[in-house]
């Protein structure tokens, strides 16, 4: 069971493919992930010039990261989508993708065109904040 519930709202408009909110309820453990980078195993950008090739290598990576802290998609409660491009259609682009990686699970986001990313070449990254159920202590 997850400790994530999204909110919707019901003044706002439901033409929208994320929840606005999200509570966490019970014991509980965060975790905040660095951004999500369209690297390979070498350190290497991957999809050059691809924002949709990069943002599935980010989301691949986001889980990865997540997993690696015992958390997964379905957990998060917010994610920041950044894409180094001034294009409407390159912000839906990497989008698109990022949903389709959360599947249900539409979280808040915020999705921002930035200037430039941190590596040559980069495009997409995504972080995230996750809740999960706090791990249970073992008995004395």
């Amino acid at each position: 069971m997850t400790a994530v519930r999204l909110v919707r709202s019901r003044t706002l408009t439901e033409h929208v493919d994320y929840a606005y909110a999200a509570t966490v309820t019970g014991p509980l453990r965060a975790v905040w992930t660095a951004g999500a980078c369209p690297l390979d195993e070498k350190g290497a950008t991957v999809a050059v010039g691809d924002v949709a090739g990069q943002a599935e290598r980010v989301m691949r990576n986001l889980r990865t990261a997540l997993a690696d802290a015992g958390a997964d998609l379905t957990d998060i409660v917010k994610t920041t989508v950044y894409v180094a491009s001034p294009r409407q259609e390159d912000l839906v682009a990497a989008w698109e993708v990022v949903r389709s990686h959360m599947g249900g699970h539409d979280a808040p986001s915020t999705l921002l065109g930035v200037a430039a990313l941190g590596y040559d070449d980069q495009l997409v990254e995504v972080e995230a904040v996750a809740v999960t159920a706090a791990p249970r202590t073992p008995e004395p």
